[in-house]
């Protein structure tokens, strides 16, 4: 039973990184367009990229309406969070409901949605339109993740430390917010891969002023196949492989100097 778990665990791991294996090689490609195997390679590809203002401009903006979206999802879901895991109160489970309703939605008619509404409120083809509406669509998985951890917390840990005398200033600063600080950073990191990575809402409401990376590299698989593509696939694989290897990689420096600080202590004693 394990053998066969292994196997389809491996067939699994191999299914889902053959596309990337063949992204890297493709990006380092002589080829005018996207070719597997290629007939040559070099690294003119990405220097066009890193040099050419039409590819820059986009990955900038999705960057900023990232971040902006990151932070305007926390400030909505972290109360949101806290009153509807830790309070009882009328419409709750309306409120719930409300708030899940973007993802069960699909995008196509969230698009349409927004671009009839931000058409009147002249936020169409601007950066804040597209915060606000990327805003909406990475709510129901932070609140997900963020509920998920608030459901789990001991509050018998807080009701200590109010006991002690601490305010509930200082016992959200000093117990509460240390706690749930791993849940807080996965909650943010979701939205952010959420507006970073949604296409189609992008596709309605952003302009040319505002046009975001995964538009900007829809528009060009659609026109022209431009390997640059390519190399914006290989950077992004590059940057989520160091993310996931650079905390291994710094537990094991720590504990290394960790090790040397007490054989030294050791040897001083």
């Amino acid at each position: 039973m394990n053998t066969l778990m292994r196997v389809i665990a491996y067939a699994v791991i191999i299914f889902i990184a053959a596309p990337l294996v063949i992204v890297v090689p493709m990006s380092l490609s002589t080829a005018s367009s996207l070719q597997f195997p290629p007939p040559g390679y070099w690294l003119g590809y990405y220097a066009s990229y890193f040099s050419d203002p039409g590819w820059l401009r986009p990955t900038w903006n999705s960057i900023v309406i990232a971040s902006a979206t990151t932070v305007l999802t926390m400030i909505l879901v972290v109360p949101a969070a806290f009153a509807l895991v830790r309070h009882k109160f009328w419409g709750k489970g309306v409120a719930n409901l409300m708030l899940m309703m973007p993802m069960a939605v699909p995008h196509i008619v969230m698009a349409v949605g927004y671009y009839s509404v931000f058409g009147q409120m002249r936020l169409v083809h601007t950066h804040l339109g597209v915060i606000l509406a990327h805003t909406c669509l990475s709510v129901p998985i932070t609140f997900l993740v963020l509920s998920a951890n608030l459901k789990g917390f001991d509050r018998t840990l807080e009701r200590a430390a109010r006991s002690l005398g601490a305010s509930p200033l200082q016992t959200f600063g000093h117990v509460t917010l240390p706690i749930l600080r791993p849940g807080l950073l996965i909650s943010a990191l979701f939205a952010f891969i959420q507006s970073f990575d949604e296409t189609v809402v992008a596709i309605f409401i952003s302009g040319r002023d505002a046009e975001t990376l995964p538009r900007k590299m829809f528009d060009s698989i659609r026109q022209e196949a431009d390997p640059v593509i390519a190399v914006i696939s290989s950077l992004l694989f590059l940057i989520v492989a160091i993310a996931l290897i650079a905390p291994h990689v710094v537990s094991a420096l720590r504990g290394r100097f960790t090790t040397k600080g007490q054989e030294k202590a050791l040897i001083a004693q």
